[in-house]
């Protein structure tokens, strides 16, 4: 299979209350992907802090930053959907913004694209800065959705990973409200690989991601939790809601029509 040729390279960053990060975040990439045809795609995910005033001054300083604010806080599910919905790549990697998931793998990762992955995930071999229990529960939650799911994830794998146009597509054309993002991507299929990478200790800022959450996650597979969740799907809610735009246009609604019906 001859190598594929980039065309342009979109980096979706959700971010909520990074005021402290935004700034070395967007060096950081643009260091990393320094020559590449490119553009950063960062969805303000309802901060309360400076990230909005942050953010909107790195878009009037470069023409690839676009930031999507969105109305409300939505979660970091939804906010990473609505910046794929905007990202414009032939290849789209979603990238957390606190700096823990290096923006150098990247590089790795377009390797392994241009060889003919569809869907390349970066799998955690070290995770610093992280307690044993927060480690003890991760391998947990692996174990236990690999026995549950018809389609586990890989070993370590989180939301750090690129997909090609294809697979974003069919990616995007599943538009239900609770969503499992780094599960979604396996299901679609196309052909997959892993990058291994050492995940870094948080810089700033905290996470977002409390204790509560992680137990509700291993907690996952009650029924009950199914039951809200198709509750939640027929009240037929817009998955999110934009405030405003920076340096990138809303997407047609024939676009999104067409996305859709993929």
């Amino acid at each position: 299979m001859p190598e594929r040729a980039l065309h342009l390279l979109t980096v979706v960053a959700p971010m909520l209350d990074e005021e402290d990060t935004a700034r070395p975040s967007h060096a950081r990439v643009a260091g990393a992907l320094d020559g590449l045809p490119r553009e950063l795609v960062v969805v303000d995910d309802g901060s309360t802090d400076a990230t909005p005033q942050v953010l909107d001054e790195l878009a009037a300083d470069d023409s690839r930053v676009r930031v999507i604010h969105l109305s409300r806080r939505f979660g970091h599910q939804t906010a990473l959907t609505a910046g794929l919905d905007h990202a414009g790549g032939d290849v789209v990697v979603m990238l957390d913004g606190d700096l823990q998931d290096p923006p150098e793998v990247i590089l790795t990762m377009l390797d392994r694209w241009s060889e003919g992955a569809d869907v390349v995930y970066a799998a955690r071999t070290h995770r610093d800065g992280e307690t044993p229990f927060k480690l003890a529960t991760a391998r947990g939650f692996y174990r236990l959705l690999g026995r549950l799911s018809d389609w586990p994830l890989g070993s370590e794998a989180g939301d750090f990973r690129l997909l090609d146009r294809r697979a974003l597509d069919a990616l995007l054309g599943m538009r239900e409200r609770n969503r499992y993002l780094r599960g979604m991507t396996v299901w679609v299929g196309f052909t997959q690989t892993a990058v291994p990478y050492r995940r870094e200790a948080r810089r700033a800022g905290a996470t977002k991601f409390p204790l509560l959450g992680g137990i509700q996650l291993m907690a996952i597979g009650l029924i009950g939790e199914y039951v809200g969740r198709i509750y939640d799907e027929v009240k037929g809610r817009p998955l999110y809601v934009v405030r405003a735009r920076v340096n990138v246009a809303a997407p047609s609604t024939d676009e999104l029509d067409r996305v859709a019906l993929r």
